[in-house]
């Protein structure tokens, strides 16, 4: 007997039968808020075209490389899963969608266990109404039924947006993007709903294939001629303006290391003149990436932009994959961080300064209560980013509240970010942050350390008030 895919209206809570009902009170009082998403990577083009989904595979295997990642794990390439390759080589990559959702859907038991497979359940049912299991048998019914669905008005991307009741999203742009497309949103009355976030990367990787690439394009972003490492800070401070008066609340810097040492601007220039000669090295990118962090600190005191900062990635670690596909093709890997050390110099500088705020967030979560809640508990300007990436699960938000809560409380974290270029998954992973936060609290309210009125508001603050504070322009 095929049984239908539903979904368990507690799952994700508590199963012990006291904790469960407390949780399930407590999840009932937020479960409708406003989304408040100001950490992610939907395409603000999408937006500003309102564009549609096309297939069932261009919706949920094409472009997410967390699910395809998985597929790859099991033996399938990424171009088997619609993966293009960089040289555009003939008959290397499958241009059959409905041959890539087959492949997805008989694969379906991969995802047991495993967030992913909760955004996708919810996803099908509560956004697009489907009860059929994905599998070989029901792959090809499943691609007509979603087809049909997706290529109806009421599901391209801003009625969708409307019916998550997503407040506001940020984006994540490059620091020499034009931003065109936030221009464009806002000319239609929604530069308030979806904002850009600055990131600057690929400026602070000196060792870069194309820094030099990403220098021009800076020059003709910011009108500066950027020559020397005076006139690239100047053009680096343009941009941030520039965002800002976009509607920006952050910016974002993905570096492997939290170091935040300074240099002299006699060292800083000697650096730049080196990458401009086409002569950086490792070392070099890595403390002239440490001395970018510093100064856009600074910077922030000027123009209020948040600083988020996420380190402790080893990005691409397939080189092959890179070169053939492109970055960012799902073979990040987590890496030990040091945090204590590394942000002295950035918080002896400006941790005191109320005009700064630091979200920190990671994916080593051994350093949880050993460095980040510490930090949070002391330093006025310092929030702890929530669980994500591989840590959006509910094993690592359960861990996360653990580790994190008895030193830095609830109000000195960001509250829930989303953090995905998965549009239709955003409700699913605010839906389980709100579920896994109500049975935290259920655990506290059953053993007497919290009364039920301080949990519910509690609750709240996570899922809606929290974030709009963490990001509010400083």
């Amino acid at each position: 007997m095929v049984h239908p895919l539903t979904l368990d209206p507690d799952r994700a809570l508590p199963a012990e039968p006291t904790l469960r009902g407390i949780a399930r009170d407590l999840y009932r009082g937020v479960a409708d808020l406003p989304l408040v998403c100001m950490h992610g990577h939907v395409d603000a083009g999408a937006i500003a075209r309102n564009d549609g989904f096309g297939d069932p595979a261009e919706l949920f295997v094409k472009p997410d490389h967390y699910l395809r990642r998985m597929l790859v794990s099991q033996g399938m390439t990424n171009e088997q899963l619609g993966v293009s390759r960089i040289d555009g080589r003939p008959g290397a990559t499958e241009t059959d969608n409905r041959v890539i959702w087959l492949r997805f859907c008989e694969n379906w038991k991969l995802f047991r266990g495993t967030p992913t497979r909760y955004w996708l359940e919810h996803e099908l049912v509560e956004i697009f109404g489907i009860d059929t299991v994905p599998s070989a048998e029901t792959a090809d019914q499943l691609f007509d039924e979603l087809s049909e669905v997706l290529a109806r008005r009421e599901n391209s991307i801003r009625p969708l947006f409307n019916r998550f009741n997503i407040e506001v999203l940020a984006t994540t742009d490059p620091a020499q993007s034009s931003l065109s497309e936030h221009a464009r949103l806002a000319d239609d009355g929604w530069g308030d709903r979806v904002v850009p976030t600055f990131r600057p990367d690929a400026l602070f990787e000196l060792n870069r294939k194309d820094w030099r690439e990403q220098i021009h394009a800076l020059s003709r972003a910011s009108g500066i001629d950027v020559i020397d490492y005076a006139s690239f800070l100047e053009a680096i401070a343009q941009r941030r303006f520039a965002f800002a008066a976009a509607g920006t609340r952050a910016s974002d810097h993905g570096h492997q290391s939290a170091d935040t040492s300074p240099l002299s601007a006699a060292d800083a220039q000697r650096l730049f003149a080196l990458a401009l000669d086409g002569q950086a090295d490792a070392a070099s990118a890595a403390a002239f990436g440490a001395n970018m962090l510093f100064e856009n600190a600074r910077m922030s005191l000027d123009d209020g932009l948040v600083m988020q900062v996420h380190p402790g990635v080893l990005r691409d670690h397939h080189g092959g994959i890179r070169d053939a596909l492109g970055a960012d093709h799902g073979f990040d890997i987590p890496v030990t961080v040091e945090f204590t050390r590394s942000l002295r110099p950035l918080l002896e500088a400006f941790g005191l300064d109320p005009r700064f705020r630091l979200i920190l967030f990671t994916i080593d979560e051994t350093v949880y209560s050993r460095e980040l809640a510490p930090l949070a508990g002391a330093y006025p300007s310092v929030r702890l980013g929530a669980p994500w990436w591989f840590l959006d699960s509910p094993g690592g938000m359960a861990r996360f509240r653990e580790l994190v809560t008895e030193t830095a409380g609830f109000y000195n974290t960001s509250g829930f970010v989303d953090d995905t270029r998965a549009f239709a998954s955003i409700p699913a992973r605010h839906d389980l942050a709100r579920r896994m936060d109500a049975g935290y609290l259920a655990k506290l309210v059953a053993t007497g350390m919290l009364r039920l009125d301080d949990a519910h508001e509690t609750a709240r603050d996570l899922a809606y008030e929290l974030p709009k504070l963490a990001y509010a322009r400083r």
